[in-house]
């Protein structure tokens, strides 16, 4: 099926100017204000406005309404976004909430409940145009003309169906309006399709999105019967509500969930202490380690000098690797059965990247106007003990950067926790062992 050029999104075709400034400024304005702007908008841009805003955002401006006004604004939407607006209510209150809606579509919401919220079947909307493959093109353009006066999720495609309601084709406007007009909708319909099983993470959604190009996929069950359709617009607020996931976790932290402004003070200090806590604790280590090689830090005070530039080094390439990882893991560009290519790459990349590092600090020792002042009389062999340091550091850096998401990945963890602040703490506290190790090495018997 051809790519349709046309935008799924109808509402945001038609959004006003003063209505996308409001609603780019909506996350940063407190909840009295929107409130204020929301019911200062004439109706009609007040509906425009809420249509447009995120479940989270529609429950803040209508869940202390009354119900006959509840009703009004609930029954703007599609069943897939009325589905997660009363997600969005306490439990004991949903039930109230499916009572404000008319038959049909309390029972379309109801069956998208059942779905897990990060599906397929809970992202989808049942509404479509559907048609029997033994008509003809005429008399389909005739019965769709009909159900588009309907709340339809999108016109761009038609759905061929059995009498078993198994999905056994799909046509794009233009094919069908091209075709003879006597010809059969069996005749004209395309039967290679891209389907979506109704279980399908969210994830691997937006891939398939990403992969085929088109505006609009179905959904069907484990029987082939169709379900609904899943829209674009649905898939991207998917995307960017991973990549938030992904990148607050690679921050050092756990998801928000909510937006920046919006969640609550508290929940976020212990979203974020926990991962804190750790690594701090993790990094208690490095003093430890410290006090280990205490003497020979007694005996070449100039080695403290470089303990700085050392582990930041390895937890600068860990980072950068277990970054790297992550993302083509996300893409789906690398997988498990991957992890010897990325590890010899890695271990090019990394001993390259060390070489590199330690020419650097080798000059800056070497070529220093002070250097005998500064570092004695034995400078060269400190600028070689830094040097090989600094390869060895980065180095591991480097492997254990990008071997962390997969041994994360293989024991059923999401690999986005291992972040590059836990990279960059475990490689300063075996990167100072690496260091002394490597001081131990050339400098015996003349600095320890």
């Amino acid at each position: 099926m051809e790519t349709d050029d046309s935008s799924p999104n109808e509402n945001s075709a038609k959004t006003t100017p003063g209505i996308e400034q409001l609603q780019e400024r909506w996350a940063s304005l407190s909840s009295d204000s929107r409130h204020e702007s929301f019911q200062g908008l004439p109706r009609e841009d007040a509906e425009e406005l809420f249509l447009l805003l995120s479940p989270a955002d529609q429950f803040e401006l209508i869940h202390e309404l009354a119900n006959n006004q509840k009703r009004i604004w609930i029954r703007l939407l599609a069943p897939d976004d009325t589905a997660d607006l009363i997600q969005q209510f306490p439990h004991d209150e949903r039930a109230q909430m499916l009572a404000l809606l008319d038959i049909t579509t309390m029972r379309e919401v109801v069956a998208l409940l059942a779905y897990a919220e990060d599906d397929a079947g809970g992202l989808m909307n049942p509404r479509f145009i559907r048609l029997r493959p033994d008509v003809s093109v005429d008399v389909a353009i005739r019965y769709i003309r009909a159900q588009s006066k309907a709340k339809i999720e999108t016109i761009h495609y038609v759905y061929v169906l059995d009498q078993e309601q198994r999905l056994v084709g799909a046509l794009s406007f233009r094919d069908l309006f091209l075709a003879p007009h006597d010809k059969l909708v069996s005749e004209v319909m395309v039967t290679d399709l891209i389907t979506l099983p109704e279980d399908m993470d969210q994830e691997a959604v937006g891939r398939k999105f990403a992969q085929c190009g088109l505006s609009t996929l179905p959904v069907i069950d484990s029987e082939g019967k169709m379900k609904g359709i899943v829209t674009v617009d649905d898939v991207v607020e998917v995307v960017e509500e991973e990549a938030t996931e992904d990148i607050q976790k690679l921050g050092g932290t756990e998801a928000l969930d909510e937006p920046y402004l919006q969640i609550n003070l508290i929940r976020m200090i212990k979203k974020r202490a926990g991962w804190l806590t750790f690594l701090f604790i993790g990094e208690m280590l490095t003093a430890t380690a410290m006090q280990y090689y205490e003497k020979q830090i007694e005996q070449a005070v100039v080695l403290a000098l470089f303990i700085p530039l050392i582990i930041s080094s390895g937890g600068n390439s860990g980072s950068q690797a277990t970054s790297l990882v992550i993302r083509a893991m996300a893409l789906q560009e690398v997988r498990l059965r991957d992890w010897w290519r990325v590890f010899v790459r890695e271990l090019i990349a990394g001993l390259s990247l060390g070489l590199i590092l330690g020419l650097i600090g080798m000059i800056r020792i070497l070529a220093w106007p002070s250097r005998a002042t500064l570092y004695g009389e034995h400078f060269q062999m400190i600028a070689v003990t830094v040097a090989s340091a600094l390869v060895g550091v980065v180095l591991w850096g480097s492997l254990a950067g990008s071997m962390l998401p997969f041994i994360l990945r293989r024991v059923g963890f999401d690999p986005a926790t291992s972040s590059a602040p836990f990279v960059a703490t475990l490689v300063d506290v075996t990167g100072l062992v690496i260091y002394f190790s490597v001081a131990s090495f050339f400098l015996r018997g003349i600095l320890l």
